[in-house]
């Protein structure tokens, strides 16, 4: 279908739109459209023809009827937090916000569960649990703006992931919306279930391209009631990664350990003005390492064996933060570096994990590939569970989507992740910018078999079609 005759055919179903949710969130104008346009992705802009508001499950249901009935392509989205292209609608058509499905139906204190909707934000969903003493612990760098429907959708971390696991892990039920329009729950509201296929985890990562989720049932857990935080410095950025192994090979298990390479450090404190990190020429980077627990002594001994450890991989002068002014001020700086990062021209982000232990073999090949491919890198990430996000600033490239400047480069660089026992997204997602690449990580049946469970959900490819594979 040419881009003008689908444009027209979807502002002509406008009128079929408008009865199902109101003509106030039925959005045409252009202006209004360009924030939809994009997200945190690179420098990637498309227009959607239209952007639909619904506010219920039943609402998407008669949209997607009608979207699929026309074939017209529809695309999902959340807070437009995202960094691999998922939200966004390169093949025009339907938007589908989830901005005013956002209320958190119910807090089960009884069986620590809540029952929430997708466009709740994450932190405040994080906020309204911990209110109750309760705990959900993902915590992506954008939870304060992310919506938790779509870290369903890319199976989202954080920094408290080395510990308590990534969003698959608190996912117990999902109500979704199929492509062609049936509503479904895919499981149940239980902590073990072996009834039939996971259909809920096969949601959950599935980037909006299987079905929409509109109501989401997790797993919660008791606060800690305590935390302590400490920052390291190394001389040496391949020690630094070195120590993280060291560190779980001796029985801890931080609630969080972040690697910041020290350039990304002098980037970010341009834009955020703290003394919480020193800055000088003989660091390479730091590690952030937390533990949490309910017993404050228990911690600080278990902190002061971790210190004791890292004294063996050449670390420098150990910073324990003292209160909570200092611990907010160590985050605040460590959840502002990938915003940083992108201002000073390190547009192309890439999310990489590999075994911890290979962090080191890891660094030292994005600094060699870096050389041979004319670029610069900063290294960051969560280095507990190996997952390094790289930065990539490379002259007149601001981009990366069927750039054949950076392809090959990517190419170099996910061969190499692949050969350390490591894949191309940890939390990112594929969406538009890795589907270039996933026959580095994957053979044909595997692919295959992917793409025929795509089709069974979706057999007119309709919904976020192109992201993950090709149309």
């Amino acid at each position: 279908m040419l881009i003008e005759e689908r444009k027209n055919k979807v502002q002509n179903l406008a009128a079929q739109f408008i009865p199902i949710i109101g003509e106030a969130y039925v959005i045409l104008d252009e202006d209004s459209l360009n924030h939809y346009a994009h997200d945190e992705t690179e420098n990637l802009h498309f227009l959607p023809d239209v952007v639909l508001k619904p506010r219920t499950a039943e609402e998407i249901s008669a949209i997607m009827q009608i979207c699929n009935a026309h074939k017209i392509p529809v695309t999902p989205r959340g807070g437009g937090t995202g960094l691999s292209g998922g939200a966004l609608p390169h093949l025009g058509g339907v938007v589908l916000s989830f901005e005013r499905m956002n209320s958190i139906i119910n807090i089960d204190e009884r069986n620590l569960q809540v029952i929430t909707e997708p466009g709740v934000i994450t932190e405040v969903l994080q906020n309204a649990v911990k209110e109750k003493g309760l705990f959900y612990p993902p915590d992506p760098s954008s939870k304060g703006s992310c919506f938790i429907g779509g870290n369903i959708a890319e199976n989202s971390g954080g920094p408290k992931a080395v510990k308590y696991g990534v969003v698959k892990d608190y996912v117990l039920n999902l109500q979704i919306v199929l492509p062609t329009g049936e509503i479904i729950w895919t499981g149940a509201n239980v902590l073990k279930n072996s009834t039939g296929y996971n259909l809920t985890q096969l949601i959950v990562g599935s980037e909006g391209t299987l079905g929409i989720v509109t109501k989401i049932v997790l797993k919660l857990l008791p606060y800690p009631k305590h935390d302590l935080l400490m920052l390291v410095p190394f001389a040496s950025l391949e020690r630094a990664g070195e120590a993280v192994s060291a560190i779980f090979r001796a029985g801890f298990i931080p609630s969080a350990l972040e690697l910041v390479e020290i350039d990304a450090l002098k980037i970010v404190k341009k834009f955020v003005e703290s003394t919480a990190v020193p800055v000088s020429d003989d660091i390479e980077a730091h590690l952030i390492i937390e533990v949490d627990g309910n017993h404050p002594e228990t911690l600080l001994t278990e902190m002061e064996a971790i210190a004791v450890l890292l004294s063996e991989y050449d670390c420098g002068e150990v910073f324990f933060a003292d209160d909570v002014h200092q611990k907010a001020e160590l985050w605040k700086l460590r959840r502002r570096v990938a915003e940083a990062v992108k201002l000073d021209g390190y547009t192309i982000e890439e999310d990489t994990v590999v075994p911890r232990a290979e962090l080191p073999a890891l660094i030292r090949g994005v600094k060699r590939l870096g050389a041979e491919y004319n670029f610069k890198a900063v290294c960051y990430g969560h280095a507990g569970d190996g997952n390094l996000h790289i930065r990539i600033k490379k002259p007149g490239s601001i981009y990366s989507l069927n750039n054949s400047e950076v392809i090959p480069a990517l190419k170099a660089l996910f061969q190499l992740v692949k050969s350390l026992g490591g894949t191309i997204s940890g939390e990112h997602g594929i969406g538009l910018i890795q589907k270039e690449y996933m026959g580095i990580i994957f053979d044909n049946t595997s692919l295959m078999l992917m793409k025929e469970i795509k089709r069974v959900f979706d057999p007119n490819n309709i919904l976020n079609s192109g992201k993950i594979f090709n149309s």
